[in-house]
């Protein structure tokens, strides 16, 4: 069964969406997050943006499709940036990836300061993890710039929000209840007169080992809203439970590479728009498979 078509408008480009999951590469220039944290310092402990460019570089001789740059964790209890520190951190590297290629570039916020100063510097997608609910500034700044915009679902806040891997059991109607909250968010952006809408069922903000898997298994269901689906399945801890053993602790990101990509091609062949990834080799070979799947 293939894919549903889109074309999303973002500022002066068309990310096409025909067919084929397209991959969204994380680009993090956090010191805390859960994987690849400090990555990108430099040898004095303060932020790298050759580095940081270099790296995106790498991921488009690899195949990637849009580069997400992200200046906060947004871990189950990561601490708080402010927009200043957010915006030191990312709008440089955002700047200067611009003037090196013409790749498309996401901004991972939820803050309307910094999605203005990221679109300003090159940047054409705003990825909000809390479907503009954090910032009620933020539906404007889309507007007014004609962005593509990423409404994610989330069941709270990162700084107070608790790890759920060790929960199996989870709500029977999740599908459904994610489902209702995604057509709020996306409802709540068509008043704002948002156009250029992807959605992203929010795997591991807030959900169970057991709730993650029935949204990966029943993705389908989010093409009733009739919006592409982003899927950020990466390295997450859900995807190391299935992996660990009673007696083991489970397993470091690291260590969930082979998951990550299992998870990546069920993903695409059960609808995915685009999946966003830390590893882009491996998930363009993934979606290499899916692919021939999904025509056969």
């Amino acid at each position: 069964m293939k894919n549903s078509t889109y074309r999303i408008q973002c500022r002066d480009r068309e990310l096409d969406l025909t067919g084929h999951a397209k991959i969204m590469g994380i680009l993090n220039t956090t010191p805390d997050s859960f994987f690849d944290s400090g990555a990108l310092n430099n040898e004095h402990g303060g932020h790298d943006t050759d580095l940081a460019v270099s790296k995106a570089l790498a991921m488009i001789d690899d195949g990637v499709d849009i580069i997400d740059i992200g200046g906060e964790s947004t871990r189950p209890g990561a601490e708080k940036v402010d927009a200043g520190e957010e915006i030191r951190r990312t709008i440089p590297v955002i700047r200067e990836l611009r003037r090196q290629s013409d790749i498309l570039i996401s901004i991972d916020t939820y803050k309307s300061a910094v999605a203005e100063k990221a679109i300003l510097a090159g940047a054409q997608i705003v990825n909000d993890i809390s479907g503009l609910g954090f910032d009620p500034a933020m539906a404007e700044v889309c507007k007014r710039h004609q962005t593509g915009v990423v409404l994610m679902h989330t069941t709270g806040r990162p700084d107070n929000m608790k790890w759920s891997h060790h929960m199996n059991t989870g709500t029977p109607d999740i599908v459904s209840k994610v489902t209702t909250a995604l057509f709020s968010l996306l409802d709540n952006a068509q008043k704002h007169g948002l156009k250029n809408i992807i959605l992203d069922p929010g795997f591991g903000f807030g959900k169970t080992v057991a709730e993650n898997y029935s949204l990966l298994s029943e993705l389908r269901a989010f093409h009733a809203l009739d919006r592409p689906l982003l899927c950020g399945l990466s390295r997450k801890s859900f995807l190391g439970k299935a992996m660990q053993r009673s007696e083991e602790s489970l397993p470091p990101p690291e260590n969930r590479l082979t998951a990550t990509i299992a998870a990546n091609t069920i993903a695409a062949v059960n609808g995915a728009n685009i999946l966003r990834v830390h590893d882009i080799k491996e998930a363009a070979e993934a979606l290499a498979v899916a692919r021939m799947v999904i025509d056969s």
